[in-house]
């Protein structure tokens, strides 16, 4: 009977309550950029979520050389860059296109027409979706699991920041148990039977 009601006067509730207002305070940059980015990196397949390719065209002589080397070197002497290209390919008799780190030069030989096509960080997009693949790896990957856990902990304190018929044995147990079919029924048609 003692140990009851020792636990009826636990201020559990209050607790709940107050660490879950705490912590979604401390989460809401991170639950932010987690959520921003998430719907960028969900639509890959449609576009790129961190990078878009700037395009620029300009000219030089055409390039009458036959051999690919005397090309390349022709072709980089004309545009003025300080380096030979990582690589290079010929995808027909009249391209030669000349790959460097972040660009492309996309040679038309007997014109001497230029498109360069540079990849660009998409401001703000780039950085958030680094955050999010956890790119800096190291002492990010701790930030990310204490980011988990503080979402595990505002998921399970939440069901009990309401009482009675708007809380979890009302309206918010029928609200979190809908919720959960999503994960489940995907998990059972697709996964299971697909």
């Amino acid at each position: 009977m003692s140990g009851a009601r020792s636990l009826k006067q636990l201020p559990w509730r209050r607790w709940s309550i107050a660490l879950h207002r705490d912590i979604g305070y401390l989460a809401v940059a991170l639950t932010l950029a987690y959520g921003i980015s998430g719907v960028a990196v969900n639509h890959r397949a449609d576009w790129n979520p961190s990078y878009r390719i700037a395009k620029q065209f300009v000219a030089i002589a055409p390039i009458t050389a036959t051999a690919v080397p005397e090309m390349v070197a022709n072709a980089v002497m004309q545009l003025g860059l300080p380096t030979a290209p990582m690589n290079s390919y010929r995808p027909d008799p009249q391209t030669l296109q000349l790959f460097y780190r972040a660009k492309v030069y996309h040679v038309d030989l007997p014109t001497g027409k230029v498109m360069v096509e540079s990849t660009v960080p998409r401001r703000v997009l780039y950085e958030l979706n680094q955050l999010h693949l956890n790119g800096p790896k190291h002492a990010w990957t701790y930030i990310a699991d204490l980011y988990a856990v503080a979402l595990i902990l505002l998921a399970i304190t939440g069901l009990f920041v309401l009482k009675g018929r708007l809380g979890i044995t009302g309206r918010g147990g029928w609200l979190t148990a809908a919720g959960t079919l999503i994960p489940l029924g995907y998990w059972f048609v697709y996964l299971r039977l697909g």
